[in-house]
């Protein structure tokens, strides 16, 4: 549901925010960027707070805090588009998650990062990806979404974003099984898990165990369905949206 463009580098600093991250320690991770000025560093804190939000349904006055700081940072178009990109998933998660119908700030602020980030700026993958979630949940147009998608997975593809190819695929995939393409749908599933696997995106891994579980047939899906919710467990029950698909096998 969620969605970033890149993992650490050679970066100690962004090495222990990564590590933090994976894990789901959101605000651990911010903490560590708060010292350092300029506009990424109150960008990268917004988006870990943003990611908070939608992974847990809480902490929205920080986030928003973090936001007004990284808007107010901001000076070239890439920052803005940035900035205004991470608004915009922000509204989107309100909405989502039921908070509040922010549907319409979401489009908008999506649509103002559109404007401001070039075709080849390195945040336009992640963009794309988020106008594919807004076409796929909140204007229930299946067509738009795979393109947006297709675009976002294009260009994380190009500027080696590894970690949202791995989303890319699961909408992707999500689509496919929508529409009875299970081989596709499992391939996609599967190279998402491949790759959260291999990055160590813990906070991410239970999603994608769950969601190659519906495209697999017994006795696999079960078995996957149980390894998610022990992942579940492990993180005290993060991502909070997870709760209702794994419901079943949990409790039993």
């Amino acid at each position: 549901m969620s969605g970033s463009g890149s993992t650490a580098g050679d970066d100690p600093l962004q090495t222990a925010v990564w590590r933090l991250r994976s894990r789901g320690c959101w605000t651990d991770a911010a903490a560590l960027l708060a010292p350092h000025p300029g506009a990424g560093p109150s960008l990268q804190r917004a988006s870990l707070l943003v990611e908070r939000c939608l992974f847990t349904g809480k902490g929205w006055p920080d986030a928003e805090d973090a936001l007004r700081v990284a808007e107010a940072t901001a000076r070239e178009d890439d920052e803005r588009g940035g900035a205004a990109s991470e608004r915009g998933h922000l509204a989107y998660a309100a909405t989502i998650l039921g908070v509040r119908d922010r549907a319409d700030e979401a489009r908008a602020a999506l649509g103002r990062a559109a404007a401001l980030l070039a075709p080849t700026a390195p945040g336009r993958p992640l963009l794309d990806f988020r106008r594919g979630l807004i076409a796929e949940h909140l204007s229930d147009s299946p067509q738009s979404a795979v393109a947006a998608y297709r675009r976002a997975h294009a260009g994380a593809t190009a500027h080696g974003q590894t970690l949202l190819l791995s989303f890319t695929w699961r909408h992707l995939a999500g689509l496919a099984l929508r529409e009875g393409e299970l081989a596709e749908a499992r391939h996609g599933f599967g190279e998402s898990l491949r790759i959260r696997e291999e990055l160590g995106y813990l906070v991410g891994t239970a999603p994608a165990l769950a969601a190659l579980a519906d495209a697999e047939p017994e006795p696999e899906a079960s078995r996957l369905r149980a390894e998610a919710g022990r992942l579940f467990r492990l993180l005290d029950g993060v991502p909070t949206w997870l709760a209702a698909q794994l419901a079943p096998s949990t409790a039993a």
